[in-house]
């Protein structure tokens, strides 16, 4: 996997008191965007490495995943757009920055992903994957936001809730941790795309 230092990375608070991140990957080498696409519409089947079957997920960051499940299949019976997933991880493997959300699947096509969680219909939570053609690869823009952007949840969710369930410290260990997964990509879906 890749270092942090590999990317561009920022941590910010917005104008709305959400918390934003944002990452330009290095390019993803030997991948392209509908490979990317594919590998999350795929993301729970299973792969061999070395000899072994695991979940793709697991293998995908084999220190921070827990656990992925479909928990909702999209509308056409699958895992892609309006599917929800349940995610399960802990960044940089600290209890302390565990996870365990489901998202809804907002779009998932060759251009990128969306993962949206609402609580009582507000947006809280919203992480994008843009995918690019680039020279020998894929190119991998990020940009996550925690938070409330308008209304009257917005002061006390980004000011007390936010930061006790998705702390700072808590995105600093995501950044590392979302450079480290997306450069894993480039050693596992090329031959696992190509033998699909």
């Amino acid at each position: 996997m890749k270092p942090v230092a590999s990317a561009q990375t920022t941590q910010a608070i917005l104008p709305s008191g959400q918390l934003e991140l944002t990452i330009t990957h290095d390019t993803v080498r030997g991948v392209t965007p509908a490979m990317l696409c594919w590998w999350f519409e795929n993301l729970g089947e299973t792969m061999t490495h070395e000899g072994q079957t695991w979940p793709r997920y697991l293998l995908w960051h084999p220190r921070d995943h827990i656990h992925w499940e479909l928990a909702a299949r999209s509308p056409s019976g699958g895992s892609g757009q309006g599917a929800q997933f349940r995610i399960v991880e802990a960044f940089a493997a600290n209890p302390a920055f565990y996870v365990d959300s489901t998202e809804w699947v907002e779009k998932l096509d060759e251009e990128g992903i969306a993962l949206v969680r609402r609580i009582a219909g507000v947006e809280v939570f919203r992480l994008e994957h843009r995918f690019g053609q680039a020279t020998n690869g894929a190119s991998y823009r990020s940009r996550m936001t925690v938070g409330v952007a308008s209304g009257l949840a917005r002061v006390p969710f980004n000011h007390v809730v936010r930061p006790k369930v998705f702390s700072d410290a808590m995105g600093t260990a995501w950044l590392t941790h979302n450079v480290e997964e997306v450069s894993m990509l480039e050693n596992i879906l090329p031959a696992l795309y190509a033998a699909r």
